[in-house]
């Protein structure tokens, strides 16, 4: 039972992403705008991704956990082998020799297996690392550095708890004159999506494809409210009417985009990563470059 506990524990864990990354992905379609063939199709693109990478991560954890539970059946298969050779070889009762050197060989395979399987492991992790280098959240870490350096800014590291786009837009308001938290937004841009209800509806469509009922939008606006569940576009735009300032939402593959252009206050600037994390994506904030800021 014990060596099937890390098992259940994996296989529950990933039934939990698995339903993360549906979340994530009904979020990612309500983000293409009704009639854009071209923006399904680059969203429809990112979700395959997305769910190649899990299916990916899982299946090899997956075949971790298997390989190290099949300890206790080697042990009675190898135990019926000694069993079978000591038969065939003569006396039934070997030397205390004999025995110790079974014993010794038997060890010693135990231990050139655990090294080899610390061997493999390691040359996983230096390929990762490899892979790490010239993957695709280093490449667009390092594009999106370069892109604010310009503008005299570096990233500023937001946690990746669901929260994300609400603490940056924060961080950045917090800068300024206003005050106010990632629990006080969420609430903020639900009570704005309710009253402008026509401005956002037409924009939600549930897992089949039907767009969303009343109900439906209910339950989105009370998640968006109380919950962790991430935010996009459509939250954006709700938070820039609510501030009365632009979101200016930065990106290393596409155009940078302003939410709210007619909104009079200073801009929010936010940096979207498609690639940060296992399951996507991630927002950050930004302040002033280091150099700048010690002078």
């Amino acid at each position: 039972m014990d060596g099937e506990d890390p098992k259940e524990e994996l296989l529950q864990r990933h039934k939990e992403e698995k339903k993360e990354l549906q979340s994530q992905i009904t979020k990612l379609k309500h983000t293409v705008s009704k009639g854009d063939k071209k923006g399904k199709k680059a969203v429809q693109e990112q979700i395959s991704q997305l769910e190649k990478d899990l299916k990916e991560r899982h299946d090899k954890e997956l075949r971790e956990v298997e390989e190290a539970s099949l300890t206790e059946p080697e042990k009675v298969s190898d135990k019926v082998k000694d069993l079978n050779l000591e038969t065939l070889e003569g006396p039934q009762e070997l030397s205390q020799q004999t025995q110790e050197q079974k014993r010794v060989s038997k060890a010693q395979k135990r231990r050139n297996k655990k090294e080899e399987a610390a061997r493999q492991r390691q040359e996983e992790i230096s390929k990762q690392e490899i892979e790490n280098e010239s993957g695709a959240r280093n490449v667009e870490f390092q594009k999106l550095k370069e892109m604010l350096k310009k503008q005299g800014l570096q990233i500023f590291e937001i946690p990746s708890d669901g929260n994300c786009l609400y603490n940056a837009v924060a961080h950045q308001v917090n800068h300024r004159k206003t005050i106010t938290d990632c629990k006080q937004l969420r609430k903020q841009a639900a009570e704005y999506m309710r009253e402008n209800a026509d401005d956002f509806l037409p924009f939600l469509t549930a897992e089949s494809g039907d767009l969303f009922t009343q109900s439906d939008f209910d339950k989105y606006c009370c998640d968006l409210e109380k919950t962790t569940t991430w935010g996009g576009h459509l939250e954006i735009k709700a938070l820039s009417h609510v501030l009365n300032q632009p979101i200016i939402v930065m990106q290393s593959n596409g155009p940078v985009i302003t939410v709210g252009e007619g909104c009079h206050g200073d801009p929010v600037t936010v940096v979207y990563h498609r690639h940060a994390f296992g399951l996507g994506e991630h927002y950050n904030s930004v302040e002033l470059l280091q150099e700048q800021s010690d002078m």
